[in-house]
């Protein structure tokens, strides 16, 4: 059993895959070449935002977005503990300082009514986690940005194709960031990222950015990165595109049917999705008593298990703010488990990891 199946995908989209991979090498232009600015046009087009800028990671995408917005040393940023490291590290790469408002216990997002404390007068921009495919309180949050003049930038590496209150992830704030790694809900074939804006300027400054800081050839108005998404994966995600809606509402109908499954376990927490939102359940993750027994139990099984995220930011060994706690990150981290998550996850496989589940917790 798959945790993520991408060698189903691959079969069912070879033929058109295939096809875009063999355009690029025969026109051979490898960087920058005609497929990135198709598929910035189509993906712009689907977010429903002016501008979309690819770049060549998630990471990229939240780094160029700081740099943009001339984030440096001296700066804070307001995040959340409970994410991936790359979420601190880009605010860190660029000198300034994370600061953390600990996470709704239910979502697993940033609480809203703790970010205000945060701010300061060094406060330069807040970046919520759309984590496990939900965006975060987008509303509450942009209402207090505003109120601070504060950009918001939503990292939305695992919410690609959610929605809030009927608008599409990565298109509810000032920049939209998110990862087409491959085991993302819209996945290359190595790394790859985007940047989404209705800002002119500051689409410009990322593009800019992306390519070592040149508004033309060879002259570099500003440090920038080297961070162009290659041609090869964007004829790779041309052709994921086509099906991705498709997908999503897959992964949308595999997440709900887990849940009414589960839904009579004991000792266990199940993702709860807020009414106004329409989860991509990049990933399925459940909370659960003796955690590494419970794994255990499920690998003896042949069921495919992972932890998202077993260390709050604010304790890894790179950041070290081990002073502030988070008891509801902290508590999380603890808790949580990934069952198997993707769109070609069949009934018999799902049914299959629920009796197993049931075992296991009994």
């Amino acid at each position: 059993m798959q945790f993520i199946d991408l060698k189903t995908q691959y079969k069912q989209l070879q033929e058109k895959i295939d096809k875009n991979i063999k355009k690029v090498l025969n026109h051979s232009l490898f960087i920058m070449g005609p497929e990135v600015k198709i598929l910035e046009e189509k993906l712009a087009k689907y977010i429903g935002v002016k501008h979309c800028i690819t770049v060549s990671s998630g990471t990229d995408a939240l780094l160029a977005s700081l740099m943009a917005l001339n984030i440096k040393k001296g700066d804070q940023v307001i995040t959340t503990p409970f994410s991936f490291i790359a979420t601190a590290e880009s605010i860190i790469l660029t000198g300034a300082e994370p600061v953390f408002a600990d996470i709704n216990p239910r979502t697993y997002n940033i609480e809203p009514s703790l970010i205000e404390k945060g701010i300061t007068s060094k406060t330069k921009a807040i970046m919520p986690v759309s984590l496990y495919g939900q965006c975060a309180d987008m509303d509450a949050i942009n209402k207090i940005a505003a109120k601070y003049d504060i950009p918001v930038i939503e990292d939305a590496a695992q919410s690609f194709g959610a929605e809030y209150k009927n608008k599409k992830s990565c298109g509810l704030t000032f920049i939209g960031c998110t990862s087409f790694f491959p085991s993302k809900p819209l996945g290359c074939y190595g790394d790859g990222g985007a940047c989404f804006t209705n800002d002119d300027k500051i689409a410009k400054k990322i593009n800019e950015i992306k390519n070592h800081g040149q508004n033309r050839r060879y002259n570099h108005i500003q440090i920038g990165i080297n961070g162009r998404l290659d041609t090869l994966q964007a004829a790779i995600l041309l052709a994921k595109l086509e099906t991705f809606p498709m997908e999503a509402k897959a992964r949308k109908q595999i997440g709900e049917r887990y849940t009414r499954l589960l839904k009579n376990i004991k000792s266990s927490a199940l993702p709860y999705i807020q009414l106004y939102n329409k989860s991509v359940y990049a990933q399925y993750t459940i909370q659960v008593d003796n955690r590494d027994a419970f794994a255990e139990k499920l690998k003896q099984k042949n069921i495919p298990t992972a932890i998202h995220y077993p260390v709050p930011l604010n304790m890894q060994p790179a950041i070290a703010q081990t002073d502030k706690k988070y008891p509801i990150a902290e508590s999380a981290a603890k808790r949580v488990i990934s069952l198997p998550m993707h769109p070609f996850l069949s009934k018999e496989e799902q049914d299959i990891i629920v009796k197993e589940i049931i075992e296991a917790l009994d």
